[in-house]
């Protein structure tokens, strides 16, 4: 006895093609949007009285309790503060510098960044302190 078949040919179906596509489109740029900010884990000092910046583009230096140095939350040293510094001053001065330090770090080592900002003149500069109220 010989079975019958039905031979059909796949195909894709294009209807929803659009409804992919726009989909895909707002993922996209959801995910374009998302700040990949870094940050090192510091026990930030505290202050009674704190000022709020509300500069868009901020250069931030984290010191953390050892005295390793990250800009912007990646590792660096004083050589390439000195580089991004200098660059700031020429391309961009108005932006400010966030100096983020662990409450226990020894001072020299806040000091060697505070000598490179003064070193080159940077005087738009912020030390962010945890709000005490």
């Amino acid at each position: 006895m010989k079975i019958k078949r039905d031979v059909k040919t796949a195909s894709i179906p294009t209807f929803s093609l659009s409804d992919v596509a726009f989909l895909l489109l707002i993922f996209i740029m959801l995910v374009s949007l998302i700040n990949y900010r870094q940050e090192i884990s510091i026990d930030f000092p505290e202050a009674n009285t704190a000022l709020r910046t509300n500069a868009e583009k901020n250069l931030e230096i984290w010191i953390n309790l050892e005295g390793d140095l990250f800009l912007d939350g990646y590792p660096s040293d004083h050589l390439a503060l000195e580089r991004k510094i200098a660059d700031l001053y020429i391309n961009a001065p108005d932006t400010r510098v966030h100096i983020l330090a662990d409450r226990n770090t020894p001072y020299e080592n806040i000091n060697k960044v505070l000598e490179v900002l003064q070193l080159l003149q940077y005087r738009v500069v912020s030390f962010v302190v945890k709000n005490n109220e």
